[in-house]
C-alpha cells in the first residue's frame, strides 16, 4: 500500500492521469460526490471553501460515485457540465469510481484503513482531510457541511501545520 496520499495516482474526470503528487505540500479535502443526492447542494459550500483557502494551499478533490442510491448515473461529460453550470465548480474532479468495498478506486482504497470502519463512507459527501505531508488527518460525515465550524477549524489547523522539508 502506498505510504502517503501523494503516492497515489487516479484519473481526472476528463480521462487524463492525475498523480496526486501534484498536490504535494498542500492540504487536500477529498469528498465523494453525487449529482442527484439530497446533499448535492454541498457543492456550493465546497466551492466556497476551495475559493476561501486555495491560495493558502487547500485543494478540494471531488470523487464522483454512483455507490449510494445510484445518485451519480451520468457520464463524465454530464457530471462536468452539471458541476460547472449549477455550482461553478473549479476544483478538480476524478473520474466516477466506487468508494467502498473491494471495488474502491485508489483514493478510497487508501483512505479506508486510515479512516477506520466508522469513517468508511456510508453515503455521498463524506469528507476526508489530508495534511501537507500526505497523511490522513480526519473524516467528516455527510451531515457535516463545508460551511461548518468543525471543517473550517480542521482546514485552518491543517493549513497552519508546518511543512516538513523534503
Amino acid at each position: 500500500m502506498p505510504k502517503t496520499f501523494f503516492d497515489l495516482t487516479t484519473t481526472r474526470l476528463d480521462g487524463t492521469p492525475l498523480p496526486l503528487s501534484a498536490f504535494k505540500g498542500q492540504v487536500v479535502l477529498v469528498v465523494n460526490t453525487a449529482s442527484q443526492c439530497g446533499f448535492t447542494s454541498q457543492y456550493k459550500g465546497l466551492q466556497a471553501l476551495y475559493q476561501q483557502y486555495k491560495d493558502q494551499g487547500l485543494v478540494v478533490l471531488g470523487v464522483p460515485s454512483n455507490d449510494f442510491g445510484q445518485q451519480e448515473p451520468g457520464s463524465a461529460a454530464d457530471i462536468a457540465q452539471f458541476c460547472e453550470l449549477n455550482y461553478g465548480v473549479t476544483f478538480p474532479l476524478t473520474e466516477k469510481q466506487s468508494v467502498g468495498g473491494d471495488a474502491a478506486g485508489p483514493v478510497f482504497a487508501w483512505l479506508r484503513p486510515h479512516a477506520g470502519m466508522l469513517g468508511a463512507p456510508k453515503w455521498n459527501f463524506y469528507k476526508y482531510l489530508i495534511g501537507r505531508d500526505g497523511q490522513f488527518i480526519d473524516w467528516f460525515a455527510s451531515t457535516t457541511t463545508p460551511e461548518s465550524e468543525k471543517i473550517h477549524e480542521a482546514v485552518q489547523a491543517a493549513l497552519g501545520a508546518a511543512q516538513k522539508p523534503e
